[in-house]
């Protein structure tokens, strides 16, 4: 019955977030509110009412919950995305120390996670570690674009983003 419930409430929340309906998201934040509250100990219903929260712009709220999940041990798919949403989320928030922590614990279990990797570089633009947070961006352009343009400087793109400060 649980998890029938829990699916029915990330339905809600996915179906509420893709069509951008408050109404549906307040149904699916509620019914996580009540089977977060029947099942404290559930990693997975802590994590999907966190990411209720974080879609409905309620950030500080949600951090609680992720943080629950996290304790609760979560794992896989949903740990990856935990880390991304409080990582992301303590960035909005302006705890760029939290944000950073986080979103280096989710690169470091999650390396190929791009997501993970340009949150983090914006989190280190906002605390000011720009050469660090350019080289993250550059090495995922160069690693992701289909641009010709680009791909016609990829070797001195690449060899620049980790070597910024050199000159002759």
């Amino acid at each position: 019955m649980e998890r029938e419930r829990l699916a029915e409430a990330i339905k809600l929340r996915e179906e509420g977030r893709a069509k951008q309906d408050e109404i549906i998201l307040e149904k699916a934040r509620t019914l996580l509110l009540e089977l977060a509250e029947a099942y404290p100990d559930d990693a997975e219903i802590s994590f999907q009412t966190g990411v209720a929260h974080d879609n409905m712009g309620l950030e500080t709220a949600a951090v609680n919950y992720y943080v629950r999940a996290l304790e609760k041990g979560l794992t896989g798919k949903d740990l990856e995305r935990c880390l991304l949403g409080l990582g992301s989320t303590y960035r909005l928030l302006g705890e760029y120390a939290k944000a950073e922590e986080t979103l280096r614990r989710g690169v470091k279990e999650f390396p190929n996670h791009r997501g993970i990797q340009i949150f983090l570089a914006m989190t280190l633009y906002n605390s000011g570690q720009y050469k660090e947070a350019l080289e993250i961006s550059l090495t995922n352009l160069m690693e992701t674009t289909a641009d010709e343009t680009l791909l016609y400087f990829k070797r001195p793109i690449t060899y620049y983003a980790t070597h910024l400060d050199e000159v002759l």
